[in-house]
Parts: structure tokens; C-alpha cells; sequence
């Protein structure tokens, strides 16, 4: 069901748990900022979430109330996740979801990084 990204965040949403140790992710990078693990569900070969620490729907809602050092924290750990994953010489893919016409999942900001294959155009046609 996709997230209608203007209502308040809610605290009992999937990245919530993790962050907060009640269920369990494949971590690969975790710092001040952010945490960065294996996605559940890959849609490629390397398939890698980001999300921020703090309470944060979508990017709008991040951009506008994050604070400067929340926004470098994380842009940062988006950059630093894919050149130690060694993806920077292939390429990769950064997708971030925001609502309902975008199918956004969850209502906690989050960074998809794809990799490990030729991902084709953008968007489907």
C-alpha cells in the first residue's frame, strides 16, 4: 500500500523497528546519521537501503526539517555505502520514493541503492 508522504511519521513503521533493535536487518554501515542494510526483497543483484536515524516520511519532509549536520551525515553515508560496496567504476542507482504516486512503502525516508547488473532506463515505459 503506498504512503500518502504529507501525514505525520509513524513510529511503529518497519525502519522504526529496526533502528530501534526490534527486528533484525543485514547491516552494512552504520554511523551518527544513518544505517545502511540488505534489502529484504532485492530487485538486484546488489540492492542496498539508507535511512536516515531520524523520524523523517519522505525526502521533503527531511529536507525541510533535518538539520544541516543530519543532511551531510546522510548524503555522506549514501556516498561512503557505495564506494565501500565498490560500486562507484560499475555504477549504481539511487531511488527515493516520496508517496503515494511514487509507491513509496514506508513512511520513513529511505535511499534504494541498485547495483550488479545494467539496470536499463529510468522508468518503465
Amino acid at each position: 500500500m503506498a504512503v500518502d508522504a504529507t501525514q505525520p511519521y509513524d513510529d511503529q513503521n518497519v525502519f522504526a523497528k529496526i533502528l530501534r533493535g526490534e527486528i533484525p536487518c543485514r547491516k552494512v554501515h552504520e554511523d551518527e546519521w544513518s544505517l545502511a542494510f540488505h534489502d529484504i526483497n532485492p530487485q538486484a543483484p546488489t540492492h542496498i537501503l539508507v535511512i536516515p536515524k531520524g523520524a523523517y516520511v519522505c525526502w521533503d519532509d527531511f529536507s525541510a526539517k533535518a538539520s544541516e549536520a543530519e543532511i551531510a551525515g546522510f548524503v555522506r553515508a549514501v556516498g561512503q555505502v557505495a564506494r565501500e560496496a565498490g560500486l562507484v567504476a560499475p555504477g549504481y542507482r539511487l531511488l527515493a520514493n516520496a508517496g503515494t504516486d511514487s509507491h513509496q512503502e514506508v513512511p520513513h525516508l529511505h535511499v534504494h541503492l541498485f547495483a550488479g547488473r545494467p539496470l536499463g532506463p529510468m522508468l518503465a515505459r
